[in-house]
């Protein structure tokens, strides 16, 4: 969590804040999803978090991919801007956000492949068909709607 979030966390307490991420879709040459299995809600997740202050967006992604899980991003394409009430979350710790998810598309990445042990337990490569259902709620529609464009591609 970014030292700006952990600041307003001070003042704030548990209150929503809104929240700007920024999140990698991560598929392999067999356009398999990377997902990670949290270690907060033990559901599945890509690898995302929030922006700092003053941080290009495109940067974070690019950290957030390399801090959970040893990959490095060669190249990002925008996926969508997600954010609504299906992204509205209350963490386990009981933090409140309504989250606006930058998402980015990588197809070309480099480095050996690392879980980030506070944040991860368990990176696993799925495809669009066997997508878990246990996934993190405010990552839901982005996954999703990644699963339908694959499976559309497909027919």
């Amino acid at each position: 969590m970014s030292d700006y979030i952990m600041d307003l966390r001070k003042i704030v307490g548990h209150r929503p804040l809104l929240q700007v991420g920024a999140s990698v879709i991560l598929e392999d040459e067999r356009g398999r999803i990377l997902l990670e299995l949290r270690t907060d809600n033990h559901c599945w997740g890509y690898p995302g978090g929030s922006v700092d202050l003053d941080e290009v967006v495109e940067d974070a992604a690019r950290r957030e991919l390399f801090e959970e899980t040893g990959l490095v991003a060669d190249s990002l394409e925008l996926f969508g801007v997600f954010s609504g009430k299906d992204l509205h979350y209350v963490y386990p710790n009981g933090d409140e956000v309504s989250n606006v998810d930058v998402v980015f598309l990588c197809k070309s990445y480099s480095g050996s492949m690392k879980c980030q042990e506070e944040e991860v337990e368990r990176l696993e490569f799925f495809a669009p068909e066997d997508v878990p259902e246990n996934l993190s709620p405010p990552i839901r529609k982005p996954v999703l709607e990644w699963t339908r464009r694959k499976l559309a591609q497909s027919k």
